[in-house]
Parts: structure tokens; C-alpha cells; sequence
């Protein structure tokens, strides 16, 4: 597929998980990728794999400074900048509202939502002077429920799925188009971050997150990277071009709720039955 042939896009935290996935989506459907991360090592790997139609520049999107950076490479590299993808993030501890401290609520507005802001703000000058664009931010099935995320975590990818609608609503007139993808249960290295692991653990523990997301939601199967990734690719596409505003939910229907029993009739007899007993 070649449907993005021309285009040039910007992923934040594409060293890995759904970053590195959707960079390599968009090269394989015919854009150049700028590839930004605070991992060197893994960023630059991406952006060598895919060869002389990306490349890689240290971005910490809590900096405005970087973000700013990571656009000028864009347009000086490439010559242009169609879509903005604002995916780096991180989960942070799971801990109580009385013993989350100010510094974590901070970091975490700061890397999930203040740099969203960041990335919105500078791709927009762009994208405005071409008259076209297409901005994706990734936000989180706990932006929408409860028990899918720590607290600060939660609060800053809602603030994400606002700033999404406001942002799309004042760059309309400018055929700049935002929209966000909200995640479910995805097997990346993001989940055993958030549980202290780190170096090889961290790899390793992928397969057991995929594992354990298997009957997490009513499609019997975890999500991939790849899953985001073709999401994005299609709001980064012209095929997306009357979509804005928009909440696209990935997830294998996890904000649909409980799963439909199979047998509701007998499920519900068996309740009656425990409670007459």
C-alpha cells in the first residue's frame, strides 16, 4: 500500500511499542518519517532500518525547545510536514490519591499531555502556511474508564482527548485535521515500565503482557503495536480527509464493558439460584 506517497510525518516516542510500529507503517505506505525519542539507541536503529526515508533526532517532548527542533528537521530534511504524531508517553506508579505526590501529577501532565500542547502548537505553524495537515495524538482507554491507568496518568490522557476536539475546532479552517487514537490493551514494553522493570526484563516481558491481555477484552486476543498503527496511518492518509475531532477507540472493544456472557439465560439462573440457596 503507497496511499501516504509524498507525505511527511513527525512520531514521538518511536523507539519502541507503537512509536516504532506506526514509523515503520507510514515508510512502508510511502511517507518519511522523522523518528523522535530520548532512547538514541533504539530510535537510531529505527530510523537506520528504514533507511534513507527517515531519520532520527533526540526529542524530549517535555522540552519545547526539542519539539520545536524535531519540526525544523522535518521541514528542512523532508521540505514539508503533513502529520504530527504525538505518541511518547509513560505510565508511571500506581499508587493512591493520598500518597501521589505533586512532582509524579506534574511529570505526568508534562510528558502525556503538556507535550501534546508542544507538538500540536509547533506542527500547526506548518501545516497552517501549507493549508493542509494532519495531527494524531495518542491517548489512552483511561482517559475513558476507571482502573486502566494511575490516577495522574488517567487525568493527562483525558486532558489529551479534550485539547484533541479544541485544537481540531480552531485548525479546521486550515484543513488541519486532529483526531486521536485511544489504546486498549496493547502488548508493548510500556506496561512492564510502569512496574519498575527495566533492561532485559522489560523486553522479555512483552510475551507475558501479550499473554495475560489474551481475554482481557471481547476480542480474544491482545492488541499490537500494529493495531495503533494502522489507525494512525489512515488519519495521517487523505483516505481520512473529512475526519476531525474525533476519539478513535482501538481496543478490541474493552470501553464496551463486561463481556456479553454466552449463555446470558444461564448465567442468570445460576445467580438466582446461588442467591435463593
Amino acid at each position: 500500500m503507497s496511499d501516504l506517497n509524498g507525505k511527511v510525518a513527525i512520531v514521538t516516542g518511536a523507539a519502541s511499542g507503537i512509536g516504532a510500529a506506526t514509523a515503520r507503517t507510514l515508510v512502508a505506505r510511502g511517507a518519511r518519517v522523522v523518528v523522535t525519542d530520548i532512547d538514541d539507541e533504539r530510535g537510531a536503529d529505527v530510523a537506520d532500518e528504514l533507511g534513507d526515508r527517515a531519520v532520527y533526532q533526540h526529542t524530549d517532548v517535555c522540552r519545547e525547545g526539542d519539539v520545536e527542533s524535531a519540526v525544523a528537521l522535518a521541514t528542512g530534511w523532508f521540505g514539508r510536514l503533513d502529520c504530527m504524531v504525538n505518541n511518547a508517553g509513560r505510565v508511571g506508579r500506581w499508587t493512591f490519591l493520598e500518597d501521589t505526590d505533586a512532582d509524579e501529577w506534574d511529570d505526568a501532565f508534562a510528558t502525556l499531555a503538556r507535550s501534546v500542547f508542544f507538538g500540536i502548537k509547533h506542527a500547526a505553524r506548518v501545516m497552517r502556511d501549507q493549508g493542509s495537515g494532519s495531527i494524531v495524538n495518542v491517548s489512552s482507554v483511561a482517559a475513558v474508564r476507571t482502573g486502566f491507568g494511575p490516577h495522574p496518568y488517567s487525568a493527562a490522557k483525558a486532558a489529551v482527548l479534550q485539547l484533541t476536539r479544541t485544537a481540531a475546532s480552531e485548525l479546521a479552517e486550515y484543513r488541519i485535521r486532529v483526531n486521536s487514537v485511544v489504546p486498549g490493551g496493547v502488548a508493548t514494553r510500556i506496561v512492564g515500565h510502569g512496574a519498575g522493570l527495566s533492561g532485559d526484563d522489560l523486553d522479555q516481558s512483552v510475551d507475558a503482557i501479550r499473554q495475560g491481555l489474551h481475554r482481557f477484552q471481547p476480542l480474544p486476543r491482545a492488541g499490537e503495536a500494529e493495531d495503533l498503527a494502522h489507525a494512525i496511518a489512515f488519519l495521517a492518509s487523505d483516505d481520512s480527509s473529512f475526519v476531525t475531532g474525533q476519539d478513535i477507540g482501538v481496543d478490541g472493544g474493552l470501553t464496551l464493558g463486561r463481556k456479553w456472557p454466552a449463555n446470558y439465560l444461564a448465567e442468570a439462573q445460576a445467580a438466582s439460584t446461588r442467591v435463593q440457596n
